[in-house]
């Protein structure tokens, strides 16, 4: 193949994984579209608030479990010490939007030669995580069914396969902070019937300046993250 078709191959990939980012985001902020994509937004739940749960524990709190509700809300309950600083706080409520974006970055990379074995560290997560924190039903019905298909795909899919499959998952994750467009540019909402701090109102509290600026910044931290393991990913 010449390498001006190999180039044209390459933006047209490119083109297709933006696009299906942007119909997600699109489609998740209407009702029929929520309906449709009911598991990603699970999934997408499931990147948000492992991203917390994981930077709690390296951070020194504890993940005590991960609840996921029916209209595809989450939380992830932790248990902080008393003695927790603004940093650490800001560092937790940061990764719950920025966590899913590094991970989906390095599922976009490892789509260039270990889609296979991403897809099978990505699927085995799903489940071991649902036994040890997940506590809901919605949660427990969900994710292992979830987690199954990607096993499959990863074990059963051709190799172009099982790199569009990782390709598009690291997209989804690396947008799933754009789930509900306006969260990161809101101070809080309702979460399973209970009024929350929106994560970046946390770490407006935390570290000072507006939520809004610091969704802002989330925001172009999540497309750079995408933009640039897209480059890498289908570099020649």
């Amino acid at each position: 193949m010449s390498s001006s078709l190999v180039d044209q191959d390459r933006r047209h990939r490119a083109f297709l994984l933006l696009g299906i980012g942007f119909a997600l985001v699109v489609l998740w902020q209407t009702t029929l579209g929520s309906f449709i994509l009911y598991p990603l937004t699970i999934l997408a739940t499931w990147f948000h608030e492992m991203g917390h749960g994981i930077a709690a524990m390296a951070t020194g709190s504890s993940f005590e479990r991960l609840l996921i509700f029916p209209n595809g809300s989450g939380v992830a309950q932790l248990m902080t010490p008393n003695n927790e600083s603004r940093f650490q706080i800001a560092v937790v409520a940061a990764s719950g939007p920025m966590g899913p974006a590094v991970a989906g970055a390095l599922l976009i990379i490892a789509s260039r030669n270990r889609a296979r074995q991403a897809l099978s560290v990505l699927g085995a997560t799903l489940i071991l995580s649902t036994l040890i924190w997940v506590r809901s039903w919605t949660g427990w019905i969900v994710l292992p069914g979830l987690g199954l298909a990607i096993l499959a795909l990863a074990y059963r899919g051709t190799p172009s396969q099982q790199r569009l499959g990782t390709q598009i998952l690291g997209v989804q994750a690396c947008i799933s902070a754009w789930k509900q467009f306006g969260y990161l540019f809101t101070a809080g909402g309702s979460i399973g019937g209970q009024m929350h701090r929106s994560d970046t109102g946390a770490i407006a509290d935390a570290l000072l300046l507006p939520y809004w600026l610091w969704g802002t910044l989330i925001s172009l931290g999540i497309a750079a993250l995408m933009f640039w393991s897209l480059k890498v990913a289908l570099r020649p």
